[in-house]
């Protein structure tokens, strides 16, 4: 064999060997990717899974729990709170939210002769507490002051702290109702609430099931929206021409029979 040839057939081989050496290392490079890409979706399904459990169980959380209704209580599912004397001839249903801008407004408006009635013993006071605005708007602002109002009724202070809700009311879009914290304090701007008992009801949301049941009966009522106060069966909200005054008048009428 010439030289020339013994070369050439060299040439060949060491070509030939290279060849299998980058086929080989492109087989590993790709059995390299598919190596990463089935750990990544599995990594990722690991992932989804976890956030997906977790939401289960926030969600959970927030609508766990039983029906505790606040002290004194009446009526069906005992969804209202009164105030004034159970022997009262005249009853007052009212829905309100503690976000809601009208249920402010009627409540300054309406609040001293409400008072004056309840006071002298001619006029209960239902109160049924909502949490629309909180699906109108979101948040947790409805929820959370219904649920430490209700936490008030439980000590005995229910009305004080009703008062204190509306004349601290935050702008219907600031949420400001969702801290606790919050709420605490503006429990200190009535005597004797503040205690160790009411922080826990407040922070527990103990009364949390109890409100959305109560939404749940305002929307299964057929509502318009809040506040709907109701007087001997008519929305007494939605007449031009009430006024504290022509109420009063009704309810002391009622009182002498």
């Amino acid at each position: 064999m010439s030289e020339n040839n013994r070369d050439g057939n060299n040439a060949r081989r060491r070509l030939a060997a290279e060849r299998e050496k980058q086929k080989s290392a492109e087989k590993r490079r790709r059995a390299l990717i598919v190596g990463v890409s089935v750990v990544g979706v599995l990594g990722l399904a690991a992932v989804i899974g976890v956030i997906a459990a977790n939401a289960g169980k926030d969600k959970g959380s927030k609508n766990a729990g039983p029906v505790v209704a606040p002290s004194g209580a009446q009526g069906k599912d005992s969804l209202a709170i009164p105030v004034g004397k159970e022997g009262a001839k005249s009853t007052l249903t009212v829905w309100e939210d503690f976000r809601c801008p009208a249920c402010q407004s009627f409540e300054t408006r309406y609040r001293s002769t409400l008072h004056e009635l309840t006071d002298a013993g001619k006029l209960q006071v239902e109160y049924h507490l909502v949490r629309l605005i909180d699906g109108n708007m979101g948040g947790t602002g409805s929820l959370h002051s219904a649920n430490a109002a209700a936490c008030a009724q439980d000590a005995g202070k229910f009305r004080d702290f009703h008062d204190v809700l509306y004349e601290n009311q935050p702008p219907e879009t600031d949420d400001a109702f969702a801290d606790n914290g919050k709420l605490i304090d503006l429990a200190g701007k009535v005597k004797g609430l503040d205690t160790p008992t009411f922080r826990k009801c407040v922070n527990d949301g103990t009364h949390n099931s109890w409100v959305d049941r109560s939404q749940q009966a305002f929307a299964s009522g057929g509502f318009g929206g809040t506040p709907t106060v109701l007087f001997g069966g008519k929305n007494i909200y939605q007449d031009q021409s009430m006024t504290p005054e022509k109420l009063k008048e009704m309810v002391e009428s009622a009182d002498r029979g």
